[in-house]
């Protein structure tokens, strides 16, 4: 693997690498904490796991977390599931969140934008005393520690304001976007019984406005735990019956009040895409978000007070966590609510522009998108702030990473480009982002700190240069603490530790490099297995999708019943396109030239669309099933699908070659 690209497309110059937060971390953590002053990051990275009580303490040390109580033990039972994490510690996530109100009161914490691009602060003052108001009020209305408080809104200030007033008052928190319809709201939002709804009229989106009140009118009718409803007016309508307005719980100034809770007290719910069932109900602490989100943020994207940190995503994403968490290094967090490419394809990056975005983070998918519309950032915008610009969602092909450092470099910028891979089972990075490491095409630079990432072959042991599982070997702060409604905690184990017991197996296919950095091949639960050689979707997609006519495409492999296997490849064509001769042979060619004979699909299949989550992920193991003879019923949960008519399609193909 590491022979493809050997020299690296991006290196960090000496000052930047003096200046990173990570390598001042390093020094200090050598002085007090006995880390390896020599050796850079890798050093860095082999002492924070073998040392993980040390390297976490220090974390904690080094970014003044706040513990009301004093924790007694850094990690007391290290097993997986179940590891216990800075017992007997209690503090509050929303308090970290805001302390830069303290400092800088007049500045802004968060810039809203919608579709008119027009950039909008909330002061770090102002966000404080909302969030102060609107605890009171939920600690009036009988929200107590661990009820859940649920918001149906976009990206806006309000539900980051929603979000941290539930942590203030030790609530647990659970969000979906307003372009998810009430029966995949209801999937997620019935298992765990929130007792406050936030909720908007409707929302913007692509020059239009989507109302949403009778979506709000069913989850009322569906969830009977509700307390209370608050209404936010985005569309201007009018509070309806029995709900309370927005504006009138947060006008008034009370000093917020943080309840201490234990470290291990649940702070959010996030859900799974919950493609082939109801969505897993994933639960993270406040601690355990707090630490991991201050090394990522802090440490890993070198996040501080001067940086404007702007990641294109929607309430129903983990990556809306993970953008929030930007408060707690006091850096302002840009809030894009609208489509990533109204009015043209180059909207996020005239966000990027507007906003003095210094970090960057988009999809995968909306780099290569830009890359076929010809659009030319660095060119057609002012992006002389952007230092760095992030990609998740799915792996960036090395032609991503080409375009984008080519773009930025005629412009005369050095950019870093971070391409990370997690998982919202974690809210956080496996790998990714080093500020002092160089940048390879197609490889994400390094796992993170603290994270004992490895590969490994069947047998459970490890690999390097080879294609193996994504394993961690060691717990993480911010694995889940419980899956809602699992009480034996058998639905959590079989979810990640049936594989290899005790180890994560997160169910991506990778290789780590013998330079040390991580290639994601797609997901190990799809994989394509020709002639007993496992292969990765991702590497399919990624020489497929170069071709101009090809606009989407989803490889899948399918295991027949008299022991052979079928390899289709769906193509969803640029408008103008056809699936003519010429295009098949070039299609065969090409994947046969830049892959290997046995990546050649056995049929090529024109298609209407490719399906995705509502997180915009395509979605391989339910196509599969329904190829396989599975009712689409059975085969996917249909609140959790994009365009469920596009399923049809598959099903009726299925049907026909029966």
């Amino acid at each position: 693997m590491t022979s493809a690209h050997p020299s690296p497309l991006w290196q960090p110059d000496p000052e930047g690498i003096a200046r990173a937060r990570i390598t001042r971390f390093q020094a200090w953590a050598a002085e007090y904490h006995g880390a390896p002053a020599e050796g850079g990051y890798a050093a860095l990275h082999r002492w924070s796991v073998d040392h993980l009580d040390t390297f976490w303490k220090a974390v904690t040390e080094w970014f003044d977390v706040r513990f009301s109580t004093p924790y007694a033990r850094v990690i007391g039972d290290r097993s997986m599931p179940g590891a216990q994490w800075f017992t007997g510690g209690t503090l509050n996530y929303a308090e970290h969140a805001l302390r830069a109100a303290d400092t800088r009161a007049d500045e802004a914490a968060l810039l809203y934008v919608d579709e008119t691009h027009e950039p909008r602060p909330v002061t770090w003052s102002e966000l404080r005393r909302q969030v102060g108001s609107l605890a009171a009020e939920l600690r009036a209305l009988g929200v107590r520690p661990g009820d859940r408080v649920s918001g149906y809104l976009p990206n806006i200030p309000q539900a980051v304001v929603a979000l941290l007033a539930t942590a203030a008052v030790g609530g647990v928190w659970t969000s979906c976007a307003p372009d998810f319809g009430a029966r995949s709201v209801l999937d997620r939002f019935q298992q765990v019984e929130p007792v406050v709804l936030f909720t908007v009229d409707g929302y913007r989106y692509g020059g239009k406005e989507h109302d949403r009140r009778d979506a709000v009118a069913e989850l009322r009718r569906e969830l009977p735990t509700l307390r209370a409803v608050v209404h936010v007016p985005l569309l201007g309508t009018e509070t309806p019956e029995g709900a309370l307005d927005w504006s009138s719980l947060t006008s008034a100034d009370p000093d917020p009040v943080f309840e201490q809770v234990p470290f291990d007290h649940p702070l959010w719910v996030l859900y799974s895409s919950g493609t082939t069932g109801l969505p897993k109900a994933i639960v993270q602490s406040q601690g355990g978000i707090l630490v991991e989100h201050l090394k990522q943020l802090g440490l890993h994207c070198d996040l501080g007070p001067d940086d404007r940190f702007f990641w294109y995503t929607s309430t129903g994403w983990m990556m809306w966590n993970f953008l929030v968490s930007g408060l707690l290094t006091g850096t302002t967090i840009v809030l894009y609510d609208g489509s990533p490419g109204h009015p043209d394809t180059g909207a996020q990056w005239r966000v990027a522009e507007r906003t003095g975005a210094t970090l960057y983070g988009t999809s995968a998918a909306y780099v290569m998108a830009c890359r076929k519309a010809g659009v030319h950032p660095a060119r057609d915008y002012d992006l002389s702030r952007v230092r760095c610009v992030g990609t998740t969602g799915s792996p960036l092909p090395p032609d991503g990473f080409r375009w984008l450092h080519d773009e930025f470099a005629e412009s005369g910028a050095d950019l870093w480009i971070a391409s990370v891979s997690g998982g919202t089972d974690v809210c956080s990075c496996f790998a990714g982002a080093v500020p002092t490491l160089p940048v390879h095409i197609g490889e994400l630079q390094a796992p993170s700190l603290g994270t004992d990432l490895q590969s490994w072959d069947p047998s459970g042991e490890p690999v390097i240069d080879e294609v193996g599982e994504l394993v961690v070997t060691n717990p993480m702060p911010s694995m889940p603490i419980h899956f809602w409604n699992d009480p034996d905690g058998s639905r959590y184990h079989d979810s990640y530790f049936d594989t290899y017991p005790g180890v994560w197996r997160h169910g991506d296919w990778i290789t780590v490099t013998s330079r040390g950095s991580v290639v994601i091949h797609g997901r190990s639960d799809s994989t394509l297995n020709r002639q007993g050689v496992r292969m990765g979707s991702a590497d399919i997609y990624e020489v497929v999708e170069r071709l101009p006519e090809i606009k989407e495409s989803l490889v899948i492999g399918v295991e027949q019943p008299d022991g052979g296997y079928w390899m289709p490849l769906f193509v969803h064509l640029a408008p103008e396109a056809a699936l003519d001769e010429a295009l098949l042979n070039r299609i065969k060619r090409t994947i046969r030239e830049q892959l290997s004979p046995r990546h050649v699909p056995d049929e090529i299949i024109e298609v209407p669309g490719i399906p995705h989550t509502l997180t915009g992920k395509r979605i391989e193991v339910p196509v599969k099933r329904l190829l396989q003879g599975s009712p689409l019923e059975k085969a996917v949960n249909p609140g959790s699908i994009d365009n469920l008519d596009l399923l049809h399609f598959y099903e009726d193909l299925a049907n026909k070659r029966r």
